[in-house]
C-alpha cells in the first residue's frame, strides 16, 4: 500500500476534496510544487490554475483554482483557494470569451481603463484554459464535462 497524505481542497463557497492523497500537484509563485507524503512543512502561495490530486487508489482529479494559498504540515495538505471547481465543470466556451474581452480592454484603452482588472482577468481565463487543455492531454477529447 502506498504512502499516503490527507488532503483538503477548499475555497470560500464550498469544500471541493477531503481524502487521502499519494501526491498533490499545485502552481506556486515559482513554479510547480509535488506534494508527497512526509513533506517538509510549508505555505506558499498559488497562482491562479490546475491543481492535481493523485488519490490512493491512483486515480486523479484535476481542479482549476483562481489563486490561494498552500499549507504543508506532516500529516496534511490544505489546498485555500479564493475560488476552486473541478476541472470538468469548467465552461471552456466562456473562458475563451474571457480572455477575448481582457485582451480586447487591454487593446482598447480608454479614459476609465483600469490595467490591473482587466490584466487580472486575462491570467484568470488563461489559468482555466491551460486547466482545460492539462484535462485534454490526459484524457483526450473535446469533452470534459461528463467525467
Amino acid at each position: 500500500m502506498a504512502m499516503t497524505v490527507h488532503c483538503d481542497i477548499v475555497s470560500a463557497e464550498e469544500e471541493l476534496f477531503s481524502g487521502l492523497v499519494e501526491m498533490v500537484v499545485a502552481h506556486g509563485n515559482m513554479g510547480d510544487l509535488g506534494i508527497l507524503p512526509g513533506h517538509t512543512p510549508l505555505l506558499t502561495d498559488l497562482k491562479p490554475g490546475p491543481v492535481r490530486v493523485i488519490k490512493q487508489d491512483g486515480s486523479e482529479e484535476v481542479y482549476y483554482i483562481s489563486g490561494g494559498y498552500l499549507e504543508v504540515q506532516p500529516s496534511m495538505v490544505k489546498v485555500l483557494a479564493d475560488t476552486a471547481i473541478r476541472a470538468g465543470d469548467i465552461d471552456e466556451a466562456a473562458a475563451l470569451e474571457a480572455k477575448k474581452a481582457a485582451e480586447k480592454a487591454l487593446n482598447e484603452k480608454g479614459a476609465e481603463f483600469d490595467y490591473g482588472s482587466a490584466s487580472a482577468r486575462l491570467a484568470e481565463a488563461a489559468a482555466q484554459l491551460r486547466t482545460v487543455q492539462e484535462m485534454r492531454k490526459k484524457y483526450g477529447g473535446p469533452a470534459l464535462n461528463n467525467r
